[in-house]
């Protein structure tokens, strides 16, 4: 498609640099990491530590849920990312709450580090500045300081590197620093392939972006490490791309939603409500050598009921050895898609009018 290869044209639906921004994700990744190890952390023992909860919202929550997809198999204790004021009823003493705002003023987070603060909970906070940073500097709580500029969603590895390296250095999960390492190559990589230079037919993000053009994308994956994952994917569409896109979990929806597949209305925008057509549906699934082999036979079923619905499945398997550099390797490709999208759907996908309106008229009340 012309206009994805059309780099003047691009720039003009793009004028505030979002894909300077996916370029420059692997020099984050490399920056986030030493800003972990540096940073000041709380002083605990590690087995005075019975849970950890991770305060957040949106972009800022997104990297809590990767490091908890990450560590799943690390962990010995409960590892949770609240998505709301209020915290769950068990923070107390034994709680290391992190609270997580890119700009420090998520009033969400905010909130939910006060009651943090009440309950006696051990406290790390990171963010850019704003109110949270006054506050954790009032309090003399560790600040992980990351920096400002970039939206929310942009700025991933300073929500999930510095956290994970923190959750290392206080030896709350084995340390797996040379992961790193393997994952910024991944990354490097998927730059070569997936940058404007190289042509729709030959790049796999030009071309997912042509075929869910127009679509409403749902994204399913395991739920053991790609759940995070999926939510992220989900996520870059409907910020980047401006369009509606949903997620579900193997082998879960498999009980509930699968159902629901049974009965699909004609969603054709062309077609009118009285017509008969295919529905503008598309399924992503995202694949992963580890997924279990009970799901993997799962997504082979899911995708044969799908398609007999005339609904297109896409498969988008994870790349490299390390955990760390298939997760890498599938969000970038997502961020990527969501990019091309936005310049199909010829929308800017820097902006989020919708959300700072929302707030704006919060900020009122």
């Amino acid at each position: 498609m012309k206009s994805l290869d059309d780099l003047s044209y691009i720039k003009k639906i793009d004028p505030q640099g979002m894909y300077d921004l996916l370029l420059s994700f692997p020099v984050q990744v490399d920056t986030a990491y030493a800003i972990g190890q540096r940073c000041p952390l709380p002083e605990v023992k590690p087995s005075s530590v019975k849970n950890i909860v991770v305060a957040g919202m949106g972009g800022s929550a997104i990297g809590g849920d990767l490091a908890r997809s990450y560590l799943a198999e690390d962990l010995k204790i409960p590892f949770l990312i609240c998505r709301n004021y209020t915290l769950p009823g068990f923070v107390g003493p034994d709680s290391l709450v992190i609270a997580s705002s890119y700009s420090g003023n998520t009033e969400e987070t905010l909130e939910a580090y006060q009651q943090a603060k009440d309950a006696g909970a051990k406290l790390l906070a990171i963010t850019t500045g704003g109110e949270l940073a006054k506050k954790a500097n009032a309090d003399g709580i560790p600040l992980i300081k990351i920096p400002p500029g970039l939206p929310p969603r942009a700025a991933l590895g300073y929500s999930f590197v510095p956290l994970l390296v923190s959750l290392w250095r206080l030896k709350l999960a084995p340390d797996r620093c040379m992961d790193f390492f393997e994952g910024e190559h991944i990354l490097k990589e998927g730059l070569e392939e997936y940058k404007i230079e190289v042509p729709a037919q030959e790049n796999l993000a030009k071309e997912i972006a042509t075929q869910l053009h127009r679509k409403l994308p749902i994204v399913y994956s395991a739920t053991d490490h790609f759940d995070a994952v999926a939510v992220r994917f989900k996520g870059q569409l409907c910020e980047n791309s401006k369009m509606l896109s949903f997620f579900n979990f193997f082998p879960e929806f498999n009980h509930n939603e699968l159902v629901g597949w049974n009965k699909l209305y004609d969603l054709s925008a062309e077609g009118g409500s009285d017509s008969v057509g295919q529905p503008h549906l598309a399924v992503v699934i995202l694949r992963d050598e580890d997924d279990h082999h009970r799901i993997k036979r799962r997504m082979e079923l899911v995708k044969g009921i799908v398609e007999d619905l005339q609904v297109p499945v896409y498969e988008l398997e994870s790349k490299g050895s390390c955990l760390l550099e298939r997760m890498f390797s599938l969000i970038q490709l997502g961020d990527f898609i969501s990019f091309y999208l936005a310049i199909l759907n010829e929308v800017d996908p820097t902006p989020v009018k919708a959300i700072d309106y929302l707030k704006s008229e919060l900020a009122k009340s």
